[in-house]
């Protein structure tokens, strides 16, 4: 985090709506405040200047582009951290990923737990680890790589990068899963996010296209 160096671009508002307002994160940037005094700049931050009332209900990865969605009451946190709880929300993201991946779609059923020596790294452990599905589907592959799309059906912790390196096929530019395949940024993005209305459960779809 040393280097920790966010773009400074203008704040991407997706939609606005009675009791939540969602946005397109840029990749770099983070979602909440860091540890220690130099890591302040992130995305929360940004947002409540314009949305003072709003309020972090999920985080994504530094290094992720990303629709997300905050809220702006606090009965509207409350109903979000449970959908996002009881996963009821649906997440898909796209993501370019080293070489060729068969079979065309598939799922990954593998436990992830922090891999303390070397934190903030995951990894995949049948003893200790929290059960951690993903569902993927290829779209195109090109140039020894596949372009794929990913759902996952849990949330831990830098899921979609540690089921794709078990795989044998890790995410493009990901400085800490691929650190050798150097990128301008780490290509994952999470494209749409489907969740219902806090306030009357109408479903909702918000959609930032992939920039890579």
């Amino acid at each position: 985090m040393n280097d920790y160096a966010p773009p400074d671009t203008p704040l991407d508002v997706l939609h606005q709506a009675h009791e939540l307002v969602a946005v397109n994160k840029p990749a770099g940037l983070l979602s909440v405040p860091g540890k220690g005094p130099e890591l302040p700049a992130c995305l929360l931050a940004r947002l409540q200047i314009a949305f003072p009332l709003a309020l972090m209900e999920h985080r994504l990865d530094r290094e992720t582009s990303a629709v997300m969605v905050f809220a702006l009451t606090d009965h509207a946190q409350r109903h979000l951290g449970l959908q996002f709880e009881k996963r009821y929300t649906k997440k898909s993201y796209v993501a370019r990923v080293a070489s060729k991946l068969e079979p065309k779609e598939g799922e990954v059923d593998l436990p992830i737990t922090v891999d303390w020596p070397n934190r903030p790294r995951q990894m995949v452990c049948h003893e200790t680890g929290r059960s951690a599905q993903t569902n993927w589907r290829g779209q195109r592959y090109e140039e020894g790589e596949t372009r794929v799309r990913l759902m996952p059906k849990t949330g831990r912790s830098h899921q979609l990068r540690v089921h794709m390196l078990a795989l044998g096929h890790p995410i493009l530019g990901d400085p800490l899963y691929n650190p050798e395949d150097v990128q301008d940024r780490m290509m994952l993005h999470s494209e749409e996010l489907r969740l219902r209305h806090p306030d009357g459960g109408t479903g909702m779809r918000f959609f930032a296209k992939t920039p890579f």
